[in-house]
C-alpha cells in the first residue's frame, strides 16, 4: 500500500474554501450533494465538513475521533447495503468505489434517518446525515428521502455522488449543489509530490507516467490504485498488455491470470490503464468501445474472464 504523508490527503481546496464560509457564517442550508467523479476527495472533505460543524457547538468534545469512529450520536452515515456487509473485510474506502451493480440503498435506510432526527440532538445544534452514493437510492427510498427533505427537521443532509443525473430532479432542487471538479494531469503531479514520497512509488519503468495520469481521470486516488495494480504484474503480462494482444493463446493465458489475480473493482482500472496505452498507440475508438463495453460487463459481474477473453479476441480481429 502507498503511504500517504498527510491525513488530509487529495482534499479540494476551492470546495473547502466554500465550506468555510458557511461554517463561519453559519449559513447552512438543509441539504448539500457533493458531486464530482470518483476519488477527488467527496467522503473526506465532507467528513471534515461535518467535524467543523460539530467543533462549533462542542469545541471540548473529542469530535474528531467520534466522527472518524462514526460513534457520534448526532452523526448517521447511510451506505449501500453491499458496503455494511464489507465493513470488517478489511477492503478499503477506496476499493469500494467501483460497484458490482447490486448495490443499493434501501427504503428501510431511509426511515432510519426519520428516527434518528425525530431524537433530540445530544452534543450539538443539529444532526447531520451523510448519505454515500446517494445515486444507488432505489425508487422507494428516493420518494421517502425526499419527503424527509421537505419536512422541517433539525437535520443536515450530505449526499455524496458522481452520478447527479440518477438523482430525483426534486431531490436535486432541495439541496445546494457543491461541485469537485477533476484535477488536471499538472495538479496531480503537484498533489503527488506535496503528499507523497515519489520516490517511494516504485512505478514499473515499462509504463509511461503519462499514461497512468491519463487514465486516473482526474482523480489522484485512482492514480494510486492505477500504480499498485500494474506493479503487481509480472514484466511478462506487462509487456503483452502494452498492445493489443493478436495471438489467441496469449489471449487466453492473460485473461485467466487477470480474472484470478485482481478483484473486479482492480479489473476496471486495469482496463482504463490499457485504454490510455491502446488509444495512445492506435488512436481507435472502435477499440476503446469495446474495452468501454468490458468495463460494463465487469461492473455487472458478469462472468469476468470470459468477458475478458470475449473483448481481446474481438479486438484481435480489427484491422489495428
Amino acid at each position: 500500500m502507498i503511504q500517504v504523508k498527510k491525513n488530509n490527503f487529495f482534499l479540494n481546496e476551492e470546495v473547502n474554501t466554500y465550506l468555510k464560509n458557511i461554517i463561519e457564517n453559519k449559513s447552512f442550508t438543509n441539504g448539500y450533494i457533493f458531486y464530482g467523479a470518483e476519488g477527488v476527495g467527496k467522503k473526506q472533505t465532507a467528513l471534515q465538513f461535518i467535524k467543523e460543524i460539530f467543533k462549533q457547538s462542542s469545541p471540548s468534545e473529542n469530535v474528531e475521533e467520534r466522527i472518524t469512529n462514526n460513534n457520534h450520536p448526532d452523526f448517521l452515515i447511510i451506505e449501500p447495503d453491499s458496503f455494511l456487509a464489507t465493513k470488517s473485510s478489511g477492503i478499503s474506502d477506496l476499493e469500494k468505489t467501483i460497484k458490482s451493480g447490486s448495490e443499493i440503498i434501501k427504503i428501510a435506510q431511509i426511515r432510519n434517518i426519520k428516527t434518528f432526527l425525530s431524537q433530540k440532538s445530544i452534543n450539538s445544534e443539529k444532526k447531520i446525515v451523510l448519505i454515500i452514493d446517494a445515486h444507488l437510492l432505489n425508487e422507494a427510498a428516493s420518494n421517502c428521502l425526499l419527503k424527509t427533505l421537505e419536512e422541517p427537521s433539525n437535520g443536515i443532509f450530505i449526499l455524496l455522488t458522481s452520478k447527479l443525473n440518477l438523482l430525483l430532479d426534486t431531490i436535486i432542487s432541495r439541496c445546494q449543489i457543491v461541485r469537485f471538479r477533476s484535477f488536471s494531469n499538472k495538479q496531480i503531479k503537484s498533489i503527488l509530490k506535496e503528499y507523497l514520497e515519489i520516490s517511494e512509488l516504485n512505478i514499473n519503468t515499462k509504463l509511461k507516467f503519462e499514461d497512468l495520469t491519463n487514465s486516473a481521470n482526474g482523480s489522484p486516488n485512482q492514480l494510486l490504485k492505477n500504480i499498485e495494480i500494474w506493479n503487481d504484474f509480472s514484466d511478462e503480462i506487462i509487456s503483452k498488455l502494452d498492445s493489443p494482444i493478436k495471438n489467441s493463446l496469449e489471449i487466453l493465458e492473460i485473461s485467466k491470470s487477470i480474472s484470478e489475480k485482481l478483484e473486479i473493482f482492480q479489473q476496471i482500472y486495469l482496463v482504463n490503464l490499457i485504454q490510455t496505452i491502446w488509444w495512445r498507440k492506435t488512436k481507435n475508438i472502435v477499440l476503446v468501445k469495446k474495452l468501454e463495453n468490458l468495463k460494463y460487463l465487469l461492473r455487472k459481474n458478469i462472468q469476468p474472464r470470459l468477458a475478458w477473453e470475449i473483448t481481446f479476441l474481438k479486438i484481435s480481429m480489427e484491422n489495428i
